[in-house]
């Protein structure tokens, strides 16, 4: 179920790894989003008939303040009181990243920079295989935190028409301003350019399968996103001295999620790769996911030996989990010298991975295929933007017009050297600045 392999393969193996997968949903995706772009709301309902089984003749995209009062009478208070506790972790940890605005004043300049809240973002919350209400907190508490005053979620509806009562309660605490009902690549095309009941956006963010994926890197340029997220990855490295049964169900933890989920062992020797493979069949034959869990490992379920640290850190680095379990002896200081293309980092035995999905306050929106190499995890930053400012004194201006002149005339643009000959023509002549 698991294959081996030695380090310097994989290494090897990792340099042909892309996520052109996504093109094999292009044209599709193109289809839906036109049909979205020309019927609105139209091809909307008929989405969530045709994909979602809705069968439901009162069934409405947007969700009622009758549906939320059922959902906070229906939702058990023990799960209520998860959420909230969830909800307070994940904003004390989102705070720390908020971003202020600067200025500084540098040889008679004035320079600086405004954030601002983005003003309008959509957070698309996967459904069908689950539910994930974890997601909306993910999504929905960093925005809040940078101040974007109106967040939307778009999430797909259960058979009956409605939506679980835990994404509901989550979305209310976290000041959503709408829910819709919408799914797939075409809530990814409302969200993007709007339809009578779904307002345009000019973020979109949230993990869903290939089909919102690649309508996510369809849609970028007339709106942003967060990243292009593939499936879920967990690596870990272990030794001798590792817990081979907790790791066992670590892996276990990413690949329930789909049959493209990886689940990545470094190992120092072929013994402990031996033992790994034992847990890993026995404790799938008693799993309740066994059939994903099986595929999931014999597709993308890999043990790689490693002759030192430092050849485990290569590859670490050249992989770039999603997820990284560290089970070995290092303090953080080696791990965050050596370790440096990572989602998400989880040291010790008593910090699996599930911690970072749910409740310790962390973000579990990671980058995914690599792309931890220049893609962070979400945060509040994701939902604010910089705009310089800045304010030349007069002194300033004459002591650098001419070399700003020369810069622009070596480039060959006149005019904006002109720009600002002018501006020192009439400085010299004592005419009034007013043209």
């Amino acid at each position: 179920m698991l294959k081996i392999t030695d380090a310097q393969d994989y290494l090897n193996e990792l340099k042909q790894r892309n996520l052109a997968v996504y093109l094999q949903k292009q044209d599709t995706v193109e289809k839906i989003i036109q049909e979205v772009l020309d019927k609105g709301d139209e091809a909307l309902y008929r989405y969530a008939k045709d994909f979602d089984g809705v069968q439901n003749n009162d069934f409405t995209l947007t969700v009622s303040q009758k549906e939320y009062d059922k959902a906070h009478q229906d939702l058990h208070t023990d799960m209520k009181a998860v959420i909230q506790e969830a909800y307070d972790n994940i904003t004390a940890y989102h705070l720390k990243e908020k971003e202020e605005a600067w200025n500084f004043t540098h040889k008679g300049a004035f320079l600086g920079q405004l954030v601002n809240p983005i003003e309008k973002v959509g957070a698309y919350v996967p459904g069908g295989k689950g539910i994930y209400p974890s997601t909306v907190l993910m999504n929905c508490v960093p925005a809040k935190i940078a101040g974007v005053p109106e967040i939307y979620i778009t999430t797909p509806p259960r058979e009956d028409g409605t939506l679980d009562p835990a994404i509901l309660y989550a979305a209310q605490l976290c000041g959503v301003q709408s829910i819709f009902k919408v799914g797939g690549a075409g809530a990814i095309a409302a969200l993007a350019y709007g339809t009578d009941s779904i307002p345009k956006v000019y973020k979109i963010t949230g993990p869903g399968n290939l089909y919102v994926t690649t309508a996510k890197k369809m849609v970028y340029g007339d709106v942003d996103i967060d990243m292009i997220a593939g499936p879920s990855e967990i690596m870990v490295l272990a030794d001798e001295s590792s817990n081979i049964n907790s790791l066992t169900y670590d892996l276990f933890s990413q690949s329930e999620h789909s049959v493209d989920a990886s689940s990545i062992v470094l190992v120092p020797n072929r013994d402990i790769a031996m033992k790994i493979i034992e847990s890993v069949h026995e404790k799938v034959l008693q799993s309740k996911r066994q059939a994903i869990l099986t595929e999931a490992l014999s597709n993308n379920g890999v043990i790689v030996l490693y002759n030192s640290l430092e050849e485990a850190y290569e590859v670490i680095n050249e992989y770039a989990p999603e997820h990284l379990e560290v089970l070995i002896d290092l303090d953080y200081t080696e791990v965050s010298q050596k370790i440096r293309n990572v989602g998400s980092i989880f040291l010790g035995d008593y910090t699996p991975e599930p911690i970072g999905d749910y409740f310790a306050g962390t973000n579990h929106s990671l980058p995914t295929g690599g792309t931890a190499k220049f893609f962070s995890p979400l945060g509040v930053y994701d939902f604010q933007k910089r705009t310089s400012i800045l304010k030349f004194s007069k002194e300033r201006f004459i002591k650098d017009r001419e070399k700003v002149i020369r810069f622009a005339e070596y480039e060959g643009f006149d005019e904006h050297a002109n720009s600002i000959r002018i501006r020192g023509d009439f400085k010299e002549s004592g005419q009034n600045d007013q043209v």
